[in-house]
């Protein structure tokens, strides 16, 4: 069962430089009780995308075109403001990246978690202060009767990820966005956090829309990867199938670039040509062109559409036909 079906988004930025196209007809679901992953480099268009769903993309960024379906019935993209901060924290909650940052440095962790109480539940200040509590308790918090007085610096890393994860979920939304949440942290810690997420999503039956570049995140939680490049979806799939047989260029480059146990015949890690393009100057045709090894001269006139190949399998590239990831 879909909870949120994400149509043709697009989002775009009005500089001084010109009109960037940051996110570019985007579509995809998100299954109730499922994760998806939100796969890319930096710049690609994920952040902005997750951003535009929550109303958060703000002058000289707007939604230009789209729909975003909350089961069956409600488009986010059309909501009032008061309608969308009535949806916003509550049915649909965001953890945000750098939990250093995120965080109030100058308000205690139970203040900012009981702001988000009462910012959607009709609780009294005692009732909500009990409930922050249980929610630190609820994301292995240890002492959180003791934690729920202290600031963001008295907490490491992982407890501050920890205290936003409880931040975002104590409204029991039916959607978590956590973009990039791990990012910050170091390995031992990232497992847990992710093994966290897990378990609570296990419990309640939450959705989660994950943004990461990082492929060993995405192996270890996904159930459907989403790839996009330069504003565009490029590739969709089920986690398992992408996995066993990424088709698009892009996504083979990602995988060749993943160190692996027997390392490559010069013993340095493969790489992708060049960067992600300019949104100011993106190439004509297919904008992965300038950096693909399959690239012809078709590729430079016309961009391909996002086409199923097998499997619930799509991607877009004309030059591919389907295959494994050792053709």
């Amino acid at each position: 069962m879909t909870l949120l079906d994400i149509r043709n988004l697009s989002v775009e930025f009005h500089t001084e430089e010109g009109v960037v196209r940051a996110v570019d007809q985007v579509s995809f679901e998100i299954p109730r009780g499922k994760t998806v992953c939100l796969v890319g480099e930096s710049g690609c268009g994920k952040s902005v995308s997750s951003y535009a769903l929550l109303g958060l993309v703000s002058p000289p960024g707007r939604v230009v075109e789209g729909e975003a379906i909350l089961d069956g019935e409600t488009d986010l993209l059309k909501l009032s403001g008061n309608d969308l901060r009535s949806i916003r924290g509550n049915r649909i909650s965001m953890i945000f990246q750098e939990p250093m940052t995120s965080l109030n440095p100058v308000f205690t962790i139970g203040d900012q978690i009981i702001e988000a109480i009462l910012s959607h539940q009709d609780l009294g200040k005692n009732t909500a202060r009990e409930k922050a509590i249980s929610m630190l308790k609820r994301v292995k918090i240890p002492a959180a009767e003791q934690r729920v007085d202290e600031y963001p610096h008295q907490l490491s890393g992982g407890m501050r990820q920890r205290a936003l994860i409880a931040m975002a979920l104590v409204s029991e939304p039916d959607l978590l966005i956590a973009d990039e949440p791990t990012t910050a942290l170091d390995v031992t810690i990232q497992a847990q956090i992710l093994e966290l997420l897990k378990e609570l999503q296990a419990e309640s039956d939450l959705s989660v829309l994950f943004i990461t570049h990082d492929l060993g995140v995405v192996a270890e939680i996904a159930d459907e990867v989403v790839v996009m490049y330069a504003s565009r979806v490029v590739e969709k799939a089920p986690a398992g199938e992408l996995f066993a047989n990424p088709l698009h260029p892009y996504t083979r480059g990602l995988f060749n670039s993943l160190p692996s146990l027997g390392g490559s015949d010069d013993g340095r890690l493969k790489t992708i040509e060049g960067s992600v393009p300019d949104p100011l100057a993106f190439p004509t045709g297919c904008k992965f062109w300038p950096r693909c090894e399959l690239a012809v001269d078709g590729c430079q006139q016309v961009e391909p559409s996002l086409r199923t190949l097998a499997n619930e399998h799509s991607a877009a590239c004309d030059v591919i036909e389907g295959g494994s990831r050792d053709d």
